[in-house]
């Protein structure tokens, strides 16, 4: 195993890019940081290329160099410069992008998300489509990078085993699942009681909106259904997250 010791490497400066989703579409990969999500993105057949790890890692650098990996041994503070938490769990690898599915190709139970900007809300909400049972995750243009460092570690793994499709207009991509036999739910403040939905039969989507706007004109025009979780006690809302588990959760109860 080679050790870098300069941030001036060629491999420490393609590994920082990948931070930035300019980085990561100009490469084709994208970051992994620590043993769990390693592991995950191995177990999904994920390619895997370059591992910085420090002295601490260096057996599962040895390890993944097996799966074909470059590893390079460096000092925590390099670490600490090409990985975005504060304190790394002593190391990383980069990966291969994985491939969008194509809306043609889209399961039977789909969360999608219209504007979700925060990653931690976006890769929480992918966690718990997978937990829950869902067997897509559709994002419409406004959304965080689902490829992000930040998504992934929020969605533990998730993002590597439930298939993720991205589409520009998200309410024209709700028309052609439509068309296609899909119940569109959407989640708005304005929509009837959860609780007494329409059955959206074994083929659904249920989008959840913007953590401040809610969903757009044009996704409330395309849905089949408007709904809300009932605010019993004194607050308004819910965290977009919370109210996506509950939602999934109970679609998948009852399907």
């Amino acid at each position: 195993m080679e050790t870098i010791t300069s941030a001036k490497n060629p491999t420490i400066k393609t590994l920082k890019a990948l931070a930035t989703r300019k980085g990561r579409e100009a490469s084709g990969r994208f970051l992994v940081e620590g043993e769990v999500m390693l592991r995950e993105a191995l177990k999904c057949d994920l390619r895997i290329h370059d591992v910085l790890a420090d002295e601490g890692s260096a057996a599962l650098a040895a390890e993944l160099e097996a799966h074909g990996a470059r590893a390079y041994a460096v000092p925590r503070s390099l670490l600490e410069a090409v990985c975005e938490t504060r304190t790394p769990q002593g190391i990383c690898a980069s990966f291969d992008l994985p491939a969008p599915l194509p809306l043609s190709e889209a399961p039977a139970r789909i969360v999608a998300l219209d504007g979700v900007q925060d990653p931690g809300n976006v890769g929480t909400i992918w966690r718990t489509a997978d937990a829950a049972g869902f067997s897509g995750i559709l994002f419409g243009g406004a959304c965080a990078d689902p490829l992000s460092p930040k998504v992934q570690r929020a969605a533990m793994g998730s993002g590597f085993r439930v298939p993720f499709m991205t589409v520009e207009d998200l309410a024209e991509a709700l028309e052609a699942l439509k068309a296609r036999g899909y119940a569109v739910l959407a989640s708005d403040l304005n929509g009837a009681d959860f609780y007494h939905r329409p059955d959206p039969g074994t083929r659904f989507t249920l989008v959840i909106g913007n953590e401040a706007r809610g969903i757009s004109v044009a996704t409330r025009e395309a849905a089949t259904a408007l709904v809300k979780l009932p605010m019993r006690g004194g607050a308004e809302s819910l965290n977009a997250a919370v109210a996506a588990g509950i939602m999934m959760y109970e679609l998948m109860r009852e399907s």
